[in-house]
């Protein structure tokens, strides 16, 4: 099956304040991402071809992104994937420049999470086919359900497991300070990360991420166009979508300890991006760090970590921003927050920065190879991204 490596390449990025912006609308925010990376590409809203908008909570059709960026009479598709929805709006986008049908598409996410009173709409699992299995548990208790596994499964006393996840958030927190777009830009120490009150045992406040508004766009052409656009062009390397079908949580195998949809869509998006060695191959990565266990049990499905041994990587400093592979380097949505659809492309974002030498603070040593991850749903019915990307 061919695939779409190097055929795509990124020419343009923008990215919103994420966190309470009570004073714009979803529109005004796509507006903002958008213009910013119509800038950065050198572009006009004219020159898209297609686009693809990305939105649970402000849905409805395509054309909310039409009448925002007054795009007339070019196809616009919404998208809406859960947590992974950005980047599946991007997967379309790129697969519009692959198969040749558009030379520039455009790919948008965008919520506006925080003006419902739940912060997003807890009617999350109404969708999900529970005719089998009841789960009707909201977010927090489901990760900590596999927190406590992961604690049982591999001999954890609870203090020790809560130092880890404290270590992933004071790194995060501290990545975040030298991020300009997040809602979270404050340091934290351990100790305040294990001493933070508890939301669903073992977690505590500081070990999950928060809501906010937010919205990040993307602009792709061929490699072909790129180069007459831009010299720091960026190139897709690989793009993986799995679905969880609901079969996974009635199997007694299932062990609540990986993300059997991360393992699938990392295992694809390596085989396509030629990827034999993770941990040494890939430079730096953006996962989905909803929860500190999360962020931990993502090391080890990513190839990140073996199994089991994603503590040890934590405690040696594996995973920081002087780590060999640093991870959330602008401090994830742990400092940035989750407004569904954006996430993804705001992940996209940091990676293309990077891969350009252009974090600021942030900016890593060596960037040759990026990669971001996406997970959303429910046990069982994950949907999950996994992407990489890389230089010419």
């Amino acid at each position: 099956m061919k695939g779409i490596k190097d055929r795509v390449a990124i020419v343009g990025m923008g990215c919103t304040q994420f966190g309470e912006l009570w004073d714009k609308n979803h529109r005004d925010l796509v507006v903002d991402a958008c213009y910013e990376a119509f800038e950065d590409a050198g572009i006009e809203p004219k020159d898209i071809q297609m686009a693809w908008y990305g939105s649970r909570e402000t849905g409805f059709t395509g054309t909310q992104l039409a009448s925002a960026l007054k795009l007339e009479y070019i196809p616009v598709s919404r998208v809406e994937n859960f947590c992974a929805g950005g980047t599946d709006t991007f997967r379309n986008a790129c697969y519009a420049v692959a198969s040749g049908v558009c030379d520039i598409a455009l790919a948008v996410g965008v919520e506006k999470c925080k003006d419902h009173s739940g912060g997003f709409n807890l009617d999350i699992l109404e969708p999900f086919d529970r005719s089998m299995v009841e789960w009707d548990l909201p977010p927090a208790s489901q990760f900590a359900q596999l927190a406590t596994r992961y604690m049982y499964h591999y001999g954890w006393k609870y203090e020790e497991l809560k130092r880890i996840f404290a270590m992933i958030d004071v790194k995060n927190h501290h990545n975040g300070t030298m991020s300009p777009n997040a809602q979270f830009r404050r340091e934290i120490t351990v100790e305040q990360a294990m001493n933070a009150p508890i939301i669903s045992h073992p977690l505590g406040l500081l070990d999950a991420c928060g809501v906010s508004d937010g919205s990040a766009a993307a602009i792709v052409t061929t490699p072909e166009i790129a180069k007459s656009m831009r010299k720091d062009y960026i190139l897709v390397k690989a793009i993986a979508l799995t679905n969880g079908a609901g079969q996974a949580i009635l199997q007694p195998e299932y062990d609540f300890i990986h993300f059997p949809e991360t393992v699938a869509a990392a295992r694809n998006a390596y085989k396509e991006a030629e990827i034999t060695n993770p941990r040494q191959e890939i430079d730096c990565a953006e996962v989905h760090d909803c929860f500190a266990i999360t962020e931990l049990i993502t090391y080890e499905d990513l190839g990140f970590s073996p199994r089991g041994k994603g503590p040890e990587d934590v405690e040696a400093g594996s995973f920081t921003l002087t780590g060999n592979l640093p991870v959330n380097s602008d401090g994830g949505l742990k400092c940035f927050g989750h407004p569904l659809s954006a996430s993804g492309l705001r992940m996209i974002y940091e990676i293309y920065h990077q891969l350009q030498g252009k974090a600021g603070p942030r900016q890593l040593k060596k960037v040759d190879i990026g990669l971001t991850h996406n997970i959303g749903g429910i046990c069982g019915f994950f949907n999950c991204t996994v992407a990489v990307f890389g230089k010419p």
